[in-house]
């Protein structure tokens, strides 16, 4: 029974807006009516998916990543116990508080009582439900399988969710300790120093060197402060523009993966999202090599995309998928060493999920440790900058004593 989306007014006048389920639009229209309401607009939520192929809701996403991990999680507990699909979604789409959560819900829910499969459904968003989600889907559907495909679904995403949370944990204090030093650096300089070369303005000695060149700092900024921050920002932008450029993205994506520390932080996380991908989707039933391509797209580093999917070619033509991770170096090498162990045992799910684990528990360490090291240095440097500012300006209080005495 296809969903609608109505506006009516009640019995007092009050505009009041919901979704109903009706076989029809002149259906939908007289429940309205019986529940004392007069209908205003009624409209089939599944007429954009009908229309275009692709329902969308405009505006931000529905679901965030944590929503996403919630909701699937709570799909599969429903479908796992025995509940029907469409009586899941029905229960789902009543406790959801976010009327374009309701309105996403009561869509899939019609889609699948018209006789769609959910992986087809979920495709008619395909914002909400990325590939990989519905080929995880799709083949928990062709397995009979479906309540445990999602809760390894859930389990994946919790996992993602956890090793982004902490590597943003990480950097977010040694970024916000930086913005600081460098909002009150512009403010010494920018205002502090001035004033004192104001007082010794009219001295004929001549100020410490320190001073002098602290001056001289301070006059620029002042003077080109903001051409330097337009200059920063245009920078900024132009790299932004540039990396919709595919070729460039590749080459600088590549180049990033060369840098000391960041680069192998940014090797192990994308190489820990990609082993874990292909373990879901291979445990799933997924077929290799359809597993390999929705695992290489998850990829955010255009490089080590471009080398999975050589590798998948490789594959496609006949090697061993370890042979054709062992070939790409921006790969660490961990990762062929399990995917020749799991070939090897017939077990390529599970050994690719350790290597997932391991991975990710690598990229953390480091993450946290580097973060370790920045923390103390950072106020280190912030604290020699700040102490050759106010020496700048106490010097020239000390050799105006002097003078007098």
């Amino acid at each position: 029974m296809p969903a609608y989306r109505f506006e009516a007014l009640d019995a007092a006048g009050k505009p009041k807006k919901g979704l109903l389920e009706a076989d029809n639009a002149k259906a939908a229209r007289a429940a309205l009516r019986l529940q004392q309401l007069v209908p205003l607009d009624v409209q089939p939520v599944a007429a954009q998916a009908a229309n275009t192929g692709a329902f969308s809701l405009g505006g931000r996403r529905v679901f965030g990543s944590t929503g996403l991990a919630i909701w699937t999680r709570q799909l599969a507990g429903l479908v796992g116990s025995g509940l029907p699909l469409e009586r899941a979604l029905t229960a789902l789409t009543d406790e959801a508080e976010d009327p374009r959560q309701r309105e996403l819900l009561a869509h899939l829910r019609a889609e699948v009582n018209a006789g769609s499969p959910f992986a087809r459904a979920l495709g008619s968003s395909p914002r909400e439900f990325d590939e990989v989600y519905r080929a995880v889907v799709g083949a928990g559907e062709q397995s009979g399988q479906l309540g445990v495909v999602l809760e390894r679904l859930a389990d994946d995403l919790e996992e993602r969710q956890a090793l982004k949370a902490k590597l943003i944990g990480a950097a977010l204090y040694p970024a916000i300790v930086s913005l600081v030093a460098i909002l009150i650096v512009v403010f010494l300089v920018t205002y502090v120093v001035p004033q004192v070369a104001s007082v010794f303005a009219g001295s004929k000695r001549a100020l410490p060197f320190l001073t002098t060149a602290m001056l001289a700092i301070s006059d620029f900024v002042r003077a080109w402060g903001w051409l330097l921050a337009i200059a920063i920002a245009g920078a900024a932008g132009g790299l932004v523009a540039a990396r919709r450029n595919e070729a460039f993205r590749e080459r600088f994506d590549a180049f990033w993966l060369t840098l000391p520390l960041v680069g192998r932080l940014a090797r192990g996380y994308n190489a820990a999202r990609f082993a874990g991908t292909l373990a879901m989707l291979a445990g799933a039933g997924v077929p290799i090599l359809k597993a390999l391509q929705a695992a290489a797209e998850t990829l955010g580093n255009r490089a080590m995309r471009a080398d999975a999917m050589a590798a998948l070619v490789q594959v496609r033509e006949g090697a061993p998928l370890a042979s054709a991770l062992a070939g790409k170096r921006r790969f660490p090498g961990l990762l062929a060493m399990f995917s020749r162990l799991g070939e090897q045992t017939g077990q390529l799910p599970v050994m690719l999920q350790r290597a997932a684990v391991q991975l990710g528990a690598e990229v953390q360490r480091r993450a946290m440790a580097l973060a370790t090291i920045l923390e103390p240095l950072l106020i280190v440097v912030m604290g020699v900058v700040v102490m050759l500012i106010v020496l700048a300006v106490l010097l020239p209080i000390i050799q105006l004593n002097t003078w007098v005495k």
